[in-house]
């Protein structure tokens, strides 16, 4: 049988990946993949729901450190499933108990590496959210224990997959746009000053050490979890580590470029008042070989005159592109006498999504070895722009970035801000 299978691969990272991967029996219906999802919050659960819809899924654990998150969870997944999970706080013992084919890594971003590299290790192919990392080696960690492991890697990058991303994609690349010498990536929300929130007791329920983990230990705060965490960064990167990823991720999707070789940021809080910690305003410039690449946001002013909050904007000789979201993409040509296109976007509810579209290239390329849509190179790389534009910020000065060795040439302070210290007992990961 194995000599089979070998005959429907073609590489030797397909061969590992199909091998090791799920069975699959030549001439039989397959068994339904065994999987966990770590993280039970609002977009683990998007995910999950996606992966039972699937009809090649059975849900076999969950793990959360959030009672009030987990408990739900379970709930739905037997009424929607019929499936009844078995629990976790701890994704050790998760996977070392279930040993699943598939996980879902939906924590909070300080939590991705250590839990997706664990997951690897354990023998599970792994869907991961993005941000991939919080520092720069640790997305390189990941990559490295993805390939030693031969396991696949999604990252959940769904705008790869998504309809209008894809034909936008293919529009830029075909030169319509003409010669593009700079693009403007950018988020705008509206928002205001807010006020402090005082810390308190965590609720019952919730394990905070255990949420805190390798990250440092801070009083619970209400703003943090759930959902807040974005804006502490202790545990993530602000907007640019958040929706920024989104966006470059498409700049890096459009060239044929890997990453910048400068960057400079300056960021501050304007506007906020209240206790995050994030820049409330940010500006980025990416110097690549043929293109400069700006990121901006604020979390304030939203207006009737920028209707258009985010996305990328492509300025070319020929004319500007805009790739966004929920208004789809849009060319207007430099000439005046060419008609404006338009594609609209094909999103799945809730939350306007493609993870379903992402979600099937995840098995197809556990079945086949394929690289998928979003590797977890293509993750870190579009990771690392992001998290280059926060060092940098934090700085005050600019870096200039060697790709190929991921270091900041001649900065050794610079270069010790790619990993932080973690704290006992957990340790960083290694490359």
């Amino acid at each position: 049988m194995k000599t089979n299978r070998r005959n429907f691969v073609k590489t030797s990272l397909a061969a590992g990946y199909a091998l090791t991967g799920f069975p699959y029996i030549l001439g039989e219906s397959p068994q339904k993949y065994r999987v966990a999802l770590i993280g039970t919050g609002w977009w683990g659960m998007n995910i999950l729901r996606t992966a039972m819809e699937s009809g090649e899924c059975k849900v076999v654990a969950l793990a959360d450190v959030d009672q009030d998150q987990l408990q739900p969870a379970l709930q739905e997944v037997e009424k929607l499933s019929g499936d009844r999970p078995k629990s976790y706080k701890d994704f050790r013992e998760l996977l070392d108990k279930e040993k699943p084919d598939i996980a879902i890594v939906a924590t909070p971003d300080h939590w991705h590496a250590l839990i997706a590299i664990a997951a690897v290790r354990a023998g599970a192919h792994v869907y991961v959210e993005k941000p991939v990392s919080h520092t720069v080696l640790e997305g390189r960690a990941m990559v490295k224990a993805a390939r030693e492991n031969k396991r696949v890697v999604q990252v959940g990058l769904h705008r790869r997959v998504s309809p209008h991303n894809k034909s936008g994609m293919e529009f830029l690349k075909s030169g319509k746009a003409g010669k593009i010498g700079m693009v403007r990536a950018f988020v705008h929300y509206p928002g205001g000053p807010g006020e402090a929130t005082p810390d308190s007791e965590a609720p019952p329920g919730l394990d905070w050490d255990m949420w805190c983990g390798p990250a440092p230990l801070r009083p619970y705060n209400k703003r943090i979890h759930p959902r807040g965490f974005r804006a502490f960064l202790d545990y993530a990167n602000g907007q640019l580590g958040d929706w920024g990823v989104h966006w470059m991720d498409q700049i890096l999707w459009w060239t044929e470029e890997k990453y910048p070789r400068k960057v400079f940021s300056t960021g501050a809080r304007h506007i906020l008042k209240d206790n995050t910690d994030a820049p409330d305003t940010q500006v980025a410039s990416f110097e690549f070989e043929s293109f400069t690449a700006v990121w901006e946001h604020r979390i304030y002013a939203g207006n009737e005159a920028e209707r258009t909050n985010l996305g990328c904007y492509f300025y070319g000789t020929e004319g500007t592109f805009h790739m966004g979201w929920l208004d789809g993409w849009t060319f207007y040509p430099s000439d005046p006498k060419k008609p404006t296109l338009h594609q609209d976007p094909q999103l799945h509810k809730p939350d306007d999504q493609n993870i379903p579209e992402l979600w099937a290239d995840f098995l197809e390329c556990i079945k086949t070895g394929r690289t998928p849509a979003s590797d977890i190179e293509i993750g870190h790389r579009s990771t690392n722009m992001s998290l280059l534009g926060m060092l940098s910020m934090k700085l005050g000065r600019s870096v200039v970035w060697d790709g190929e060795r991921e270091t900041v040439v001649g900065d050794p302070v610079a270069n010790k801000l790619l990993s932080r210290r973690y704290r006992a007992p957990w340790t960083y990961p290694t490359v």
